[in-house]
C-alpha cells in the first residue's frame, strides 16, 4: 500500500462538520465512518478523518487545542491553477467557513486559505510549475519585493 496522510480533526458536530467537506466536493468513504467520525476522501492518499471532540481525545495524551482560539496546525492543499484555489475557497466561505486572510499573490505562487466550521486552517495554494521545478534556486524567490510582502503580513 502506497504512503498516505490522515489529518485526524476533532468536530463539535460530526453531521455539520461532514456536509461542510461534502460541499467542498469531497467525498465519505463509508467503510471508516460512523456516528463518532466521518472519513472525508480528499484525494487518492489524502484523507481527512473527522471525529467527535470526546472520541478524538481517546487517542491523546495533551489538551485538545480550539481551533477557533489558537493556531494548532496550517494544512495546505496544491490546486492545479488559481481559478481552482478560488473556487474551493470560494465553496468554503458559501459552506459556512471563514476565509482566514486575503489572498496572498507572489506572481509564482498564489494562496488563499480558509478555517472550516471548527477553526481548523486550510491553506490552497497554487505554484507555477517552472517555479517549482527550481525552487529556491530561482531567481524570485529573493526577489525583495515578494519578502516585503511576506514580512508586512
Amino acid at each position: 500500500m502506497a504512503q498516505m496522510i490522515f489529518v485526524n480533526l476533532p468536530v463539535a458536530d460530526l453531521e455539520a462538520s461532514k456536509a461542510f467537506y461534502l460541499a467542498l466536493g469531497y467525498s465519505v468513504d463509508p467503510r471508516f465512518s460512523d456516528d463518532k467520525a466521518t472519513s472525508i476522501v480528499i484525494s487518492e492518499r489524502i484523507v481527512v478523518m473527522l471525529l467527535i471532540e470526546p472520541f478524538f481525545a481517546t487517542f491523546c495524551t495533551k489538551p485538545t487545542a480550539d481551533a477557533h482560539a489558537v493556531t494548532e496546525v496550517r494544512n495546505c492543499l496544491s490546486m492545479e491553477s488559481r481559478e481552482a484555489v478560488d473556487r474551493l475557497v470560494d465553496a468554503a466561505v458559501t459552506a459556512g467557513g471563514r476565509e482566514d486572510r486575503s489572498a496572498m499573490d507572489m506572481g509564482f505562487m498564489y494562496m488563499r486559505a480558509f478555517d472550516d466550521l471548527d477553526g481548523h486552517v486550510w491553506e490552497i495554494a497554487w505554484m507555477d510549475p517552472a517555479f517549482a521545478e527550481k525552487g529556491v534556486t530561482d531567481e524570485r524567490h529573493d526577489d525583495a519585493e515578494v519578502m516585503a510582502k511576506l514580512e508586512a503580513r
